[in-house]
């Protein structure tokens, strides 16, 4: 069951997300959770519109850029996941073998069946709500399914799968006889 924007008494707001994951200053696209649960999470984003916005070139942002927008909300999962175990309460003890994107070193890996169904995004004016939903995982990797949508209007879907400790494994691509 998807739960309200808030984690305990903290509400999910960009200073929230901004403190969870690696990207600061206007790199932080997204401006809040919206509602979220173990396997979801729905995000809403303006930073679309903003003409200095980082991912913008050539005076326009691509719908491509959407796709960096699901990977925060992937790290803002994570974190959310993460820090929801770490409360006191019951049920809030890890679950066997759960892993997070939330922590460092989270690497977007594998892009699959993306779809842009829209040439750019900056000139949507309706603020963005972009959902992921985790689809499966292990100590090593996660497979979550993304949509990015304006005003229940579609603007870019797919799949993404995230290596959750990418510097261990690049130390043992590093060690591996060649």
């Amino acid at each position: 069951m998807l739960k309200p924007a808030r984690l305990g008494h903290v509400p999910l707001d960009h200073a929230w997300i901004a403190a969870h994951i690696p990207h600061q200053g206007s790199m932080c696209l997204l401006d809040a959770v919206l509602r979220w649960d173990a396997q979801h999470i729905v995000c809403s984003a303006t930073s679309h519109r903003d003409a200095n916005n980082p991912l913008r070139q050539f005076d326009r942002l691509g719908a491509a850029c959407g796709i960096e927008y699901a990977a925060q909300a992937m790290a803002v999962h994570g974190a959310l996941v993460a820090e929801h175990d770490r409360m006191p309460g019951p049920g809030n003890a890890p679950h066997e073998g759960q892993q997070t994107l939330g922590r460092p070193g989270g690497l977007l890996v594998s892009l699959r069946a993306v779809q842009l169904h829209v040439a750019r995004i900056d000139d949507i004016a309706a603020t963005l709500e972009v959902c992921v939903e985790r689809l499966s995982g292990d100590a090593q990797m996660l497979l979550y399914q993304f949509r990015v949508l304006a005003a229940d209007r579609l603007l870019l879907d797919g799949r993404a799968s995230v290596v959750l400790d990418a510097a261990s494994l690049a130390t043992s691509f590093a060690s591996a006889p060649p």
